[in-house]
């Protein structure tokens, strides 16, 4: 058995195989599907409402290529959602009286405090309590899901009525005609594969979710790359959260529920290992796309009924790791 050791000066290796471009290829076969399909897949409406609904699964699964390359697994992330959503909003609320509209950029960075606390929660219960992240995130999984429904008792946290309009351009507003969560996502997806590829970090990420003993001789420390993949985490879910309050107003128990599959499901389509050691940032994008489009033909077409989205979202994600398995 041989492994590599990424040292500091090393560069990581970009040599673009077909494999590499296999979500993308998917997606554009999905997308000739659509057209095929319903001839209204491509107006110019439908196309803005894919691109923006997808905005939210994308900017998390950013997030989740960092823990997942680094060897780690964040199965909390929907319950995350749901629980900074209502901190943020029940933030600005408190703080409309006094500061009018201005609560919402203070509420955002309340969100952003909060989400990365609980990626640190995340991946100090993983990397200093020794537990394996699919029980550590699990558990707390069950943990934020049980506070938004105590801080909502069963119901809905709304945003006050003075906050609705000023807040409404973050998700229904647009940037010479391109859509802000849109925008928003291209950010984070640059940000992302900057980090990842070009820097210091990155290559010990991904290090530390090939091999990590041989990481940890070659000077890495595995537990502070992953602790800081979960906080990266955290970051990109308040980020999704800031975007996603304007869309319905509200925080409920409900809210992200089963997100961490279609996030999941968006990682490894795109070709990010789920055992670690391999990132594709830009895969992760197609896969929540390939997600949504998916979801919105099954919308347009009538052929299999819209509550069977996460069943064909599960079907996916086990190719997918089938894919993996045979594929290399």
């Amino acid at each position: 058995m041989t492994a590599t050791v990424l040292t500091e000066g090393t560069a990581v290796p970009r040599r673009i195989r077909w494999a590499d471009m296999g979500p993308f290829i998917a997606l554009a076969i999905v997308i000739l599907v659509g057209v095929m399909l319903n001839s209204s897949f491509l107006s110019g409406t439908n196309i803005a409402n894919v691109v923006t609904r997808s905005a939210f699964v994308a900017i998390i699964a950013v997030g989740a290529t960092f823990v997942i390359s680094s060897g780690g697994l964040d199965l909390s992330v929907g319950s995350m959602m749901a629980f900074v959503t209502g901190i943020m909003i029940l933030a600005m609320n408190r703080l409309e009286p006094s500061m009018g509209a201005n609560a919402i950029w203070l509420g955002a960075g309340i969100g952003l405090v909060v989400g990365a606390l609980c990626g640190l929660l995340n991946g100090l219960i993983v990397t200093v309590g020794r537990i394996e992240p699919f029980i550590a995130t699990l558990g707390t999984m069950g943990i934020f899901r049980a506070l938004i429904t105590w801080m909502s008792d069963g119901g809905s946290i709304p945003i006050d009525r003075a906050l609705r309009e000023p807040y409404r351009p973050v998700y229904f507003g647009n940037f010479l005609g391109v859509p802000l969560p849109v925008i928003l996502t291209l950010i984070v997806v640059l940000i992302g594969a900057f980090i990842l590829y070009r820097t210091k970090y990155g290559r010990r990420c991904m290090a530390a979710g090939s091999n990590a003993e041989v990481a940890r001789f070659s000077g890495v420390s595995v537990a502070r790359v992953r602790t800081m993949a979960f906080v990266i985490q955290g970051i990109c879910v308040a980020i999704a959260a800031i975007c996603y309050i304007p869309r319905l107003g509200a925080a409920t128990p409900t809210t992200g529920q089963l997100w961490e599959l279609q996030v999941i499901t968006a990682v490894v389509i795109g070709g990010t290992a789920l055992r670690g050691g391999k990132a594709r940032v830009w895969g992760t994008v197609a896969g929540a796309l390939i997600l949504e489009v998916i979801a919105n033909l099954m919308v347009l077409s009538n052929m299999v009924s819209e509550y069977l989205v996460a069943a064909v979202q599960g079907v996916i994600i086990i190719l997918a790791m089938l894919a993996h398995r045979f594929i290399k």
